[in-house]
Parts: structure tokens; sequence; C-alpha cells
């Protein structure tokens, strides 16, 4: 149902518009490109599983789930109310 000069559709075009972004952006950080034999952060050896699996692998498992690990959380209670931001 569109509503004003929006066409039918236009709402899921833009949902779909977003996804491909999306999957355009993380395949553009897959690595490329010959990968390496011992892990660029540790220097362990990457075991040959992960690097038929990930073609282009330049870590092992342990320091790529450390550099994927989230940031810490920030100082500010961001579920609190605002007044207790207003420090």
């Amino acid at each position: 149902m569109a509503s004003g000069w929006a066409p039918d559709g236009a709402v899921q075009d833009q949902i779909d518009d977003s996804i491909s972004d999306a999957v355009r952006l993380a395949r553009s950080r897959l690595p490329t490109g010959p990968g390496e034999i011992h892990c660029q952060e540790c220097g362990e050896e990457i075991p040959e599983a992960r690097r038929r699996a990930m073609p282009g692998a330049r870590t092992c498992i342990a320091c790529q789930t450390a550099l994927d690990r989230p940031a810490a959380a920030s100082a500010y209670n961001r579920r609190g109310s605002k007044d207790s931001q207003l420090k």
C-alpha cells in the first residue's frame, strides 16, 4: 500500500537496497588473494582446514575471533534516562 507520492512496493525496494548494500560491504571486507601459512597476529600456523574454508585467511581462528569481538562498552548508560547522563 503506497502513501503519498511513493509507488507500490517502495518500502520493500528500500529494504532490498539496504540489504544489497550490506551484503556488498560484507563481501568487500572478505580477504582476497593468497592466504598466509602463519597467523599475522600470533605467528602460529593456520590449520589447513581453515585455509581451505577461507581462501585468503591471514589470521588463525583465535586471533580472528578476538579481532571480531565488539569494542568495549562505553562509559555512558545508554539504557538509563537522559537525566542520568547529564552529569
